[in-house]
């Protein structure tokens, strides 16, 4: 099975990093497919902790082919910034790919974001304000600047004029902001591109090369399924496809070569900015749950939303994507808990939902439905097997893949590389 597809199940932040890195032995290699630095993975490998944006999770891995697909958006100044951090903690950054055809994240996007955002008030959509969303919105406004466009600086001026014609307006006009020039921006742009050339390919050839040759390919999505621009929490979501099924797109292969899709699901749940979150907790449990899984944005720091398991929101997530296997990350976090509950459905004004409502009104006023389980208080982060966990521990995992209709095959009991439990291998 060459072709694995990672991808969150709630709204993010899940650990789909650490999942990556869970296969890195055992993957020639990881393509990220979707997102730009506006999300970020924290792996943890013995006493180093490492924090990525916009690299895929497997450059961490020695032997794996890192790639940055066509579904990305880069920005350059993050992306050497990164690679220059994990050059000097002695990372070898030399294999890494970059599609010729992944949109580029410019100075004006990000000023557009920030902009835009405020200029909301209290209708804000929660962005991190990079300039993901523009970026996204040119490229399907076709007045998108590409990777292989910083190569041709005839192109390059051409393209920027075409987009600053109108955004100037916008800015000066309806912003109260200074108009932005096309020579700052292709100056800019023009000094990443020598250095950024050695990296940059046919991507999706060169991926689909290693699916035919039987080389296992892992793909890494950003964000997760509650933020998918579709399927998500609209208006509430990312400007990309956080789906499996952009992983096909994204990447530039065929959707027949993806052969298992992963789900990452925590053993509770989180969010990062504005949109409805059934399971939400505003109380004291609801800061310890924080606190004790460190719950605060890799890419802004900010603090995360969270709230209780949502076994509706699994299932919707595993008929969306196809999912044939979940990763069930911070089991641990839990310890201590004398009950936990989990939400089994919704009431809405009166009727029940044993799935998330179609219609977004009723999900914004959904109330969850729990069933509380019993907790346990033993230390679990030292379990290798499931027999090694608490009986009670055991009985909530079975419980929810119950509810979640597919098999949980690897249980996440700490932050570190060997802190799992695998009941079923991801690859054979």
């Amino acid at each position: 099975m060459p072709g694995i597809v990672i991808v969150g199940v709630q709204w993010g932040d899940e650990g789909k990093g650490k999942a990556t890195d869970l296969l890195g032995e055992r993957t020639d290699w990881v393509v990220k497919f979707n997102g730009g630095n506006n999300a970020g993975h924290t792996v943890v490998i013995g006493d180093e902790k490492y924090a990525l944006h916009l690299l895929p999770s497997g450059i961490l891995s020695p032997g794996v082919t890192p790639v940055i697909g066509n579904g990305v958006v880069v920005d350059p100044e993050v992306l050497f910034e990164e690679l220059d951090a994990l050059s000097a903690r002695g990372i070898d950054v030399s294999k890494l790919r970059v599609s010729a055809n992944a949109h580029i994240i410019t100075a004006y996007h990000r000023t557009l974001d920030k902009v835009t955002e405020r200029f909301l008030g209290k209708r804000q959509i929660g962005t991190t304000g990079r300039g993901i969303g523009p970026a996204y919105a040119d490229k399907i406004n076709r007045v998108g600047i590409r990777v292989q466009d910083l190569f041709d600086e005839s192109i390059l001026r051409q393209k920027v004029e075409g987009a600053l014609d109108q955004k100037n307006h916008l800015l000066v006009k309806v912003f109260n902001r200074r108009a932005i020039t096309v020579d700052e921006i292709v100056d800019d742009l023009l000094s990443y591109a020598e250095r950024l050339r050695p990296m940059v390919d046919d991507t999706g050839h060169l991926v689909a090369e290693a699916l035919r040759r039987g080389e296992v390919v892992v793909f890494e999505g950003g964000q997760a399924t509650m933020l998918d621009v579709d399927h998500g929490t609209y208006p509430f979501v990312t400007s990309s496809t956080a789906t499996a099924a952009g992983a096909a797109s994204g990447s530039g292969v065929g959707p027949g070569a993806l052969d298992r899709i992963v789900g990452i699901v925590k053993a509770y749940t989180t969010r990062v900015g504005s949109g409805p979150f059934p399971t939400e907790l505003f109380d004291e449990t609801g800061d310890w749950l924080r606190e004790t899984g460190g719950e605060y944005g890799t890419t802004t720091g900010r603090e995360r939303r969270v709230g209780w398991y949502d076994a509706p929101i699994t299932r919707y997530a595993t008929r969306i994507n196809g999912i044939t296997d979940l990763v069930l990350t911070k089991l641990d976090v839990l310890t201590g808990l004398e009950r936990i509950p989990v939400c089994v459905g919704y009431d809405v004004d009166g009727r029940r939902f044993d799935d998330v409502p179609v219609n977004q009104t009723d999900f914004h006023h959904a109330k969850p439905v729990y069933e509380e389980f019993p907790g346990w208080t033993e230390d679990i982060s030292g379990a290798r097997r499931f027999e090694d966990l608490p009986q009670t521990a055991q009985d909530y995992v079975l419980a929810l893949e119950r509810m979640s209709n597919t098999r949980i095959s690897v249980i996440g009991v700490g932050p570190e590389r060997e802190q799992v439990v695998v009941r079923h291998d991801l690859v054979d």
